[in-house]
């Protein structure tokens, strides 16, 4: 606990003069009894108990490393952001200009090399100072790293209360400081004890220690400081606000010649030196220091996931607040998996997208390595501050889940509704089972009710497409010819929504779905790991939110022919003193999909680029936008054209592309809209996160792995015929072949399946859509 002043020892008084001779006499009797004279030959009762209080005191003082600035690095070692209580960053003597160090010995302890942590000379002279009026202080440099030594080690603990001042103290506060002053000298050398002090000493709210105050300053490392902004940062020491150059120049200047003074009569500067130094104007080039995500340099939502996921994991501390304090006291270097030479593009193409952006729609692209989970880049539309060149603010991010399979926050916004981006994994589930892409299904089936025969072994299938049924329709496509016959390759690249029903309904077992699914590491976005529920007709169709991270790790697995590997930011965590505490490695799991499935995936979505939805990722002269590099896709688009998707890989990146509204399903409808100067009578994935897409990874792609995808084995393109067969749904009750969605294009929409009740979040347009064919 602090000790208050009493009003006694106010050496403004006469009386408190001659009291503070008394009290400091009193100290340095003590000291002697204590020091100079073994107890067994001391006489005297006042005596004897002086040396038993000065003995009672503690000797001994853990010196712990002082708060310093945690850095998030990207695999390339540029810096991302720094994390700090404290803006302090440790330096060696030899990393300390002898400008500094002689500045400091001379201003605040001229005799530190002499006194053997208690300088009983200075004590004297300046209890004669304070009998006479002038105020002069008497700790040494030791005493006062043992100061701030002990409040650091309070500050760690949460113990703010209970930090002394140097207002505060007491008699028995500074005998414990001397006591632990001559202790420590005994255990540590000066230099030592003098590099402690200036990494230690509060020099600005903005700086801790020399080297953050030679920085925020002058812009300048503390080894290259000269001598009058040296003089200038040890007389700050003394009073930090009182000669803070920012708000009392003339004050500083003072104090900074004082300093100048003292080190010519001590002898560390000539009579030249001094006067060049004191004619020299004070010139500051401020470098304030911006902590936190909100001002990383790059990437500031990877940033804070980065931070989330430390936050979250034990291996840092107990509890969250342990994490916190190592976070921002722990000096942590923390490098991650991000690479600058893509975060840049993604960051730019997502700024670009919606131009001016008054309508504040939503972009995100996060880029995921196929084969190690590596996060690579991660950018939106946003920032989490203002200031930054937009006014569309928000703390969420766009790209990953809300929570942690512990459900521990991450700071994602849940996820979006991925539309036909997820027809992919019924197309798995077909090949899974042996059938070949070039087989023909019935897409003209449009009823799927209530009582419809799907094989099933596990859970029911929920859900149903019935117009016979109040509140419910038949299931609709974008465009009025696709209710016929095709391939399920032809399906999927054209993104027909019957077809991959009709897909559903030929499988052997409904619940290939489901594995198919869980096989890529689909989930929800709420986090907790909680599998998407296939067995619910809207997800075939993509009805329930997912985060763009998802669905792009999703897709590295059929680019890596199966692997499925868990999304890796972090690749290395090291303590101040450079050991390695912490860190993630690649986790995969190789043909959690069989390899020859993920193969025949990706040879039917490359087809989607050259010939079905993708098709219509055109640049502003109407030009199909091409990679140059082997590439897959799906395109997707929500029920309201308010959430549209690109997912799309090559052999080395995996990249999701959302443009919309991720905050809400319907908060923006994508129909008769202007976006970024352009009109659009539908939105869908193809249009504007298409371009998006294809922009960014016509920078991206070239750095990594674009070498042709393995082909397939024939037997899952063409099966065992040399000529497709009808695979026939066995119930056909409803089929209306003559009836189409009204739309235009061939890039699905996804309508919702009736259940009961009818989800009033959801409900269907009176109006379809009406969008230009590609």
């Amino acid at each position: 606990m602090a000790s208050g002043k009493n009003p006694l020892f106010d050496t403004a008084t006469t009386l408190g003069k001659i009291l503070a001779f008394l009290g400091i006499s009193a100290i340095c009797g003590v000291l002697v009894a204590g020091l100079m004279v073994p107890a067994a030959a001391v006489t005297g009762s006042a005596a004897n108990g002086s040396v038993q209080f000065f003995n009672s005191l503690p000797s001994e003082l853990t010196v712990t490393p002082p708060g310093q600035v945690t850095k998030i690095l990207a695999s390339d070692g540029s810096q991302i952001a720094t994390l700090f209580s404290e803006n302090r960053t440790q330096v060696p003597l030899d990393q300390m200009s002898p400008n500094i160090k002689n500045a400091i010995v001379a201003i605040e302890d001229y005799r530190f090399y002499q006194h053997g942590g208690v300088d009983m000379t200075g004590i004297l002279r300046a209890l004669v100072s304070n009998v006479r009026g002038d105020k002069q202080g008497a700790s040494t440099l030791t005493q006062q790293y043992v100061t701030n030594v002990i409040n650091e080690n309070l500050i760690s603990q949460g113990k703010q209360a209970q930090v002394v001042l140097n207002g505060q103290k007491g008699v028995g506060d500074k005998l414990r400081e001397m006591k632990l002053a001559i202790a420590l000298e005994k255990q540590y050398s000066k230099d030592q004890i003098l590099q402690g002090y200036l990494n230690i000493v509060f020099f600005n709210s903005n700086a801790y220690g020399i080297q953050a105050a030679s920085q925020y300053f002058f812009s300048e490392d503390a080894k290259n400081l000269t001598l009058p902004q040296g003089a200038l940062l040890a007389g700050l020491v003394n009073s930090p606000s009182g000669y803070d150059p920012t708000q009392h120049p003339e004050a500083s200047k003072q104090r900074r010649n004082l300093v100048l003074d003292a080190m010519l009569q001590h002898g560390y500067i000539n009579q030249k030196q001094h006067d060049d130094a004191v004619n020299t104007p004070i010139q500051l080039k401020l470098n304030p220091p911006k902590q936190g995500c909100a001002y990383a340099s790059q990437a500031q939502y990877f940033c804070d996931y980065v931070v989330n996921q430390i936050q979250n994991d034990p291996a840092y501390g107990a509890t969250t607040d342990d994490r916190v304090q190592k976070l921002t006291r722990g000096g942590l270097t923390i490098k991650t998996t991000l690479d600058p030479r893509l975060q840049g593009p993604a960051q730019q193409q997502v700024d670009s997208t919606a131009g001016a952006n008054p309508d504040k729609w939503s972009s995100s692209l996060v880029t995921v390595q196929p084969g190690t989970g590596k996060v690579l880049a991660m950018a939106q539309n946003t920032r989490i501050v203002a200031g930054q060149g937009t006014d569309f603010l928000t703390s969420y991010n766009f790209n990953v889940d809300s929570a942690d399979a512990n459900g521990n926050p991450l700071g994602g916004i849940g996820g979006m509704q991925p539309g036909s981006t997820m027809k992919p994994i019924t197309l798995a589930a077909w090949l899974n089972e042996g059938k070949p892409t070039n087989q023909i299904v019935d897409a003209s089936q449009r009823r799927y009710p209530a009582n419809y025969p799907w094989k099933t072994t596990c859970q029911k299938v929920q859900g149903i497409y019935d117009s016979t049924v109040p509140g419910s329709v038949d299931l609709q496509n974008d465009e009025p010819n696709w209710y016929r016959p095709m391939t399920v390759r032809e399906g999927i690249y054209q993104s027909i929504n019957t077809a991959t029903f009709a897909s559903a309904a030929a499988l052997n077992d409904f619940c290939d779905i489901q594995r198919a699914s869980d096989a890529i590491g689909m989930h929800l976005g709420s986090g907790k790991n909680e599998k998407l529920d296939m067995s619910t007709l809207g997800n075939l169709l993509g009805g329930s939110n997912v985060s763009p991270m998802t669905m792009a790790n999703a897709f590295a697995t059929f680019a890596s022919n199966g692997t499925l590997c868990q999304p890796m930011s972090i690749t290395e965590v090291d303590d101040a003193q450079e050991k390695k505490i912490g860190g993630q490695s690649p986790s995969c799991q190789a043909n959690s999909l069989k390899p020859d499935v993920a193969k025949a995936v990706t040879n039917v979505l490359q087809d989607v680029l050259t010939k079905g939805s993708g098709y219509n990722i055109k640049d502003a002269n109407g030009q199909t936008i091409k990679l140059g590099v082997p590439d897959a896709a799906k395109t997707g688009t929500n029920q309201f054209n308010g959430q549209t998707w690109v997912v799309g890989y090559t052999k080395g990146l995996s990249t999701a592309s959302f443009f919309g509204d991720a905050f809400k399903p319907a908060g923006h409808i994508g129909q008769n809209v202007t976006i970024n100067g352009r009109f659009y009578p539908s939105v869908d994935g193809a249009y504007i996160a298409g371009p998006q897409w294809a922009f960014y990874m016509q920078q991206a792609a070239p750095l990594y792995d674009h070498g042709d995808f393995d082909a397939p084995p024939q037997s899952l393109i063409t099966g065992t015929s040399s000529q497709p067969q009808v695979q026939t749904p066995s119930n056909t009750t409803g089929q209306d072949t003559t009836q189409g969605g009204g739309t235009t294009s061939q890039n699905q929409t996804v309508p919702l399946p009736t259940t009961f009740p009818v989800p009033t979040s959801f409900p269907q347009p009176t109006v379809a859509p009406t969008k230009k064919k590609g």
